[in-house]
């Protein structure tokens, strides 16, 4: 097997201890051409576009809001006139936001006796009531 190479007397060369040469020079990125300084990035593009202020038409007025809150106004009415996706969206998002998953995990606890006996119950009336009907075939018959 090889010697480590010496350079200097001192500093030994190999896994993880490149030559002097080959390593980074101080006050030099290893990635000259990469992101600039003081980029922003996607999550404060996004911060700042959502806290611009806009004028919205409110009923009878117009009231200065930020696009975020727009945003939610706008789900919000498509929600109630009876659409069904900007409706969970929004009901998603308040769980999210006030921290009501947790809470539903908690509703996930041991079945007590009586519930249990209930599960019990209803599992032995469908299974009766699915013996009870005739099986039909998947098949079509021919005529």
């Amino acid at each position: 097997m090889a010697e480590p190479k010496k350079p200097g007397g001192h500093y030994t060369v190999g896994y993880g201890k490149p030559p002097k040469q080959g390593q980074f020079k101080k006050g030099r990125s290893g990635n000259p051409k990469g992101r600039p300084k003081g980029t922003k990035n996607l999550r404060t593009d996004l911060l700042e576009e959502f806290g611009e202020q806009i004028l919205v038409r409110e009923g009878n007025h117009t009231i200065k809001t930020s696009k975020q809150r727009a945003l939610v106004k706008s789900q919000m009415a498509r929600g109630l006139k009876g659409h069904d996706r900007p409706a969970a969206k929004l009901l998603d998002l308040m769980t999210r936001v006030h921290g009501l998953e947790a809470e539903a995990d908690e509703t996930s606890a041991p079945l007590s006796e009586d519930e249990q006996a209930v599960a019990k119950a209803l599992e032995a009336r469908i299974l009766r009531k699915a013996a009870a009907e005739p099986k039909r075939s998947r098949k079509a018959k021919k005529p």
